[in-house]
């Protein structure tokens, strides 16, 4: 999904505390004369050892500008762009995913203004500062200075900023991206050894370690032949990740996973990859390219390597071209430095090999030969890219609202892919490019074995079983043709309170939400009925096409205590930011915050958590009170279920003590 202004604001307590709050900032507002209609504003700010305050020139939603505003007055107006000194250095910003300008130190921001006699210049700079840890909100500090006699009056003040003893939003997205990029990585990396079990890469190995060994003049030569040709194709792979991620960028790549367009997009280019697995057509490149590369390879040397590297890239594409294309559509939701990392690990896996076996080229004895077990590969590769494409396909579904791939419909589909792997396993189906067997290796069998137990293990989940093993693949609960189960109702006891506020079954506008766990999908209803039983407030921002979401609500939600401090002492109230059901005519408007018209329900809840919460990012929880004011510090995406039941409690004692 979009990044969207502010990723880290307002993880913070509320203005209230900022006069306990340590300084990092200090400003100095004064004067510099340029001519008797002119005077230079200078803002400087001192800033302590690691912190930095950001350029006035960001790119949109990312960080907040410096920005300086001066009162409207009919003596002086402003001239031209704000300019700073130093020249900001430019970095790349972890939290923003994207490159900033900002300055540590000392920081000098500047506004040329007219002037028409003696006045005094009234105005705001806004800003904000972080470092490698912490951001503080935007904050804004005034000043007043006065000119006349070509003089100027200085003004000093401190500005103050939020470091309360809080989880800085910062290292929680640092923290949620580097689990997603080490995730992104061994994903790849499986991917690579898995296309090292291709007809098309396997038998490369020997020949290709042959020929460095028998080539160089010696040992230690043809091993450094070889981790020259290994490096060449980690090379090769970077460089394709690197330039899907620089030809999209990170906001487009972001984007693919919710825009239901490109999730059917990936749906019907994963089954084209299983069908060719299957066997019934190859991918190739045009033999032009092969033939081009394999004679620069013939020149020998290091470029001669290289292109021994690029030809086993070209060569092997039609069983290695499913596989990258797999993994570079899982990691573009990595964002900018997915598709990087993603063929880093790929590459990484396929390359290792030759460089080994031509270090230690005695242990090539121990491969096994190749053969029909090789194909096999490849058909068991493409049942996996069949039952994953199903993901994709179930995401544009839930996105649009269609009904269409609902729970059930999708258990039956991965029952149904898995099954029959299990059988071609076991040697019951067999494919066009198979060889005949006489029996079953142990190895096959045993495998076998696995996927029919896993096959097994998904049926129960056609009615309303948890299934946890696989939670956020399949849609929730709630988007299935039985949402509470085959043959079950919600008790009555369920949309009761402890206190028996809420007796008599569901209010207006409150449905079986995640788990069965009663829930609102509009704010207003639910901050009403949260006023009304007196009861916190749950905001749950969430995506139909959010696999984190899926899995906070099937592993944490799920637990027995969780669960019932949810349904009995909060509201909850579940905001899809990528709903695409139209909103009625009288309800479009323009948002300044989205820049764009707001068309859609999931639009409506998108600009809403960007402009009361300054957060783009899903899930996003928020505990409010029956005013709609935030009790506790928000949370992210959180998996362990003690440190969430915790947050839940904390921000029920606080909503006690404030009643």
């Amino acid at each position: 999904m979009k990044r969207t202004l502010f990723t880290l604001l307002l993880l913070v307590p509320v203005l209230s505390v900022y006069a306990q709050m340590e300084q990092h900032v200090t400003w100095k507002f004064y004067l510099n004369k340029i001519s008797d209609t002119q005077v230079e504003v200078v803002c400087e700010a001192t800033l302590d050892d690691g912190w930095h305050i950001y350029s006035h020139d960001l790119p949109e939603n990312t960080a907040f500008p410096t920005i300086i505003t001066l009162n409207e007055s009919v003596k002086y107006k402003p001239l031209g762009d704000i300019t700073e000194e130093p020249a900001p250095e430019v970095h790349y910003d972890d939290s923003f995913k994207a490159e900033l300008k900002w300055i540590a130190g000392k920081a000098k921001f500047k506004q040329l203004v007219e002037v028409d006699g003696p006045v005094t210049i009234e105005g705001i700079i806004e800003y904000m500062i972080c470092n490698d840890e912490n951001c503080m909100p935007p904050t804004e500090e005034s000043f007043s200075l006065k000119v006349g006699g070509g003089a100027a009056a200085a003004t000093t003040t401190k500005a103050a900023d939020n470091t309360a003893k809080i989880e800085a939003a910062t290292g929680h997205e640092n923290e949620t991206d580097n689990k997603s990029y080490w995730g992104i990585f061994w994903l790849a990396f499986i991917g690579g050894f898995a296309a090292l079990l291709t007809p098309c890469v396997f038998p490369m190995i020997p020949m290709t370690v042959s020929f460095f060994t028998k080539q160089s003049g010696s040992r230690a030569a043809g091993v450094r032949n070889a981790m020259l040709y290994g490096l060449s194709i980690i090379f090769i792979y970077v460089v394709l990740g690197t330039s899907v991620a620089a030809i999209f960028g990170a906001d487009a790549l972001n984007a693919l996973s919710t825009n239901p367009w490109f999730n059917f997009f990936f749906f019907l280019l994963l089954v084209v990859f299983a069908i060719s697995f299957f066997g019934a057509f190859e991918l190739v490149l045009p033999s032009s390219w092969v033939n081009f590369a394999d004679r620069k390879a013939d020149k020998g040397g290091l470029i001669g390597i290289f292109f021994m590297a690029f030809t086993l890239a070209l060569v092997s594409f039609s069983c290695t071209g499913p596989i990258v294309g797999s993994l570079m559509v899982q990691a573009a939701t990595g964002g900018f430095m997915g598709p990087i990392i993603g063929m880093l690990g790929f590459s990484l896996a396929l390359a290792l090999p030759f460089t080994l076996f031509a270090a230690f080229p005695g242990y090539l004895n121990t491969l096994p030969k190749s053969g029909g077990w090789l194909n096999s590969v490849k058909v068991v590769l493409g049942f996996l890219e069949l039952a994953f494409a199903f993901k994709f396909l179930s995401m544009a579904d839930m996105v649009l609202d269609l009904h269409l791939l609902e729970r059930e419909v999708y258990f039956a589909i991965w029952i149904a892919i898995f099954g029959a792997l299990a059988f071609y396993l076991f040697g019951k189906i067999r494919l066009p490019h198979d060889s005949p067997m006489d029996h079953i290796p142990v190895s096959r069998f045993i495998l076998g074995l696995t996927v029919l137990s896993f096959t097994i293990y998904m049926i129960p989940g056609l009615w309303g079983a948890p299934v946890k093993l696989i939670s956020g693949f399949p849609p929730p609960k709630d988007y299935a043709e039985s949402p509470l189960g085959v043959g079950r109702e919600i008790p009555a006891s369920s949309f009761v309170s402890k206190g028996g506020e809420h007796a008599g079954g569901m209010p207006e506008g409150m449905h079986p939400g995640p788990q069965n766990i009663p829930a609102f999908h509009d704010y207003d209803l639910a901050l009403a009925y949260s006023k009304k039983v007196n009861k916190p407030l749950l905001l749950d921002f969430t995506g139909k096409a959010c696999a984190n979401c899926r899995k906070v609500e099937d592993n944490v939600w799920s637990d027995k205590s969780v669960k019932d401090i949810l349904t009995h002492d909060f509201i909850l109230v579940s905001l899809y930011v990528d709903l695409r059901t139209k909103l009625p005519e009288d309800e479009i408007y323009y948002s300044e915050t989205l820049g764009k018209k707001v068309k859609y329900i999931g639009q409506k809840w998108q600009e809403f958590q960007q402009k009361r919460y300054n957060q783009g990012a899903q899930p996003y929880y928020v505990i409010t009170d029956t005013d709609g004011n935030k009790i506790n510090q928000p949370k992210a995406y959180e998996p362990n279920i003690d440190k969430y039941k915790n947050w839940l409690l904390d921000g029920l004692e606080e909503f006690k003590k404030n009643k």
